[in-house]
């Protein structure tokens, strides 16, 4: 900075001040310690060829992180995603449409819980009992063979 001494106190160089802040921001807003984890999880659909859906309309959840009860939705150019996210003890029910209606391949993907998988019915709905709390996207697979595409949503954590 500066050799410039103002009211009498020499003002710090670049590197003092640096460090400062990063404690003062390690100390009010220090980053999440699942922070690592969550980069993992999303960096695990790195090699696949997927759409990203993006959020549309969150009712009662703050954030990305579900307190107990909710909807999102979820739009791609040609997909609607509706989720509606109800709490039960540990797990969540995960009632859910797609739109346009069809049958299609759905899976809820649980940093560290796996993969919990069903297929929509013929009006585009589907129900996931027992999903545990954690890390939480929602792929959908749409046609087959060459057509084939993945839809997925953004993290949530529930």
């Amino acid at each position: 900075m500066s050799d410039h001494k103002g009211h009498g106190q020499a003002l710090p160089d670049d590197e003092t001040l640096m460090a400062d802040l990063g404690r003062f921001l390690d100390e009010l807003d220090p980053p999440p310690e699942d922070l690592v984890q969550r980069v993992q999880f999303a960096l695990e659909l790195e090699n696949l060829d997927v759409e990203v859906a993006r959020w549309e309309r969150l009712d009662e959840l703050a954030g990305v992180r579900s307190t107990a009860t909710g909807t999102i939705t979820f739009t791609v150019s040609d997909l609607t995603v509706m989720i509606n996210l109800t709490k039960i003890g540990k797990v969540h029910r995960i009632d859910g449409w797609l739109a346009p209606a069809g049958e299609y391949e759905v899976e809820v993907r649980v940093a560290d819980e796996g993969t919990f998988a069903t297929t929509t019915d013929e009006g585009g709905r589907f129900v996931l009992d027992r999903v545990p709390c954690g890390t939480t996207q929602i792929l959908v697979h749409l046609g087959s063979g060459p057509h084939r595409r993945t839809v997925v949503t953004p993290t949530v954590v529930l």
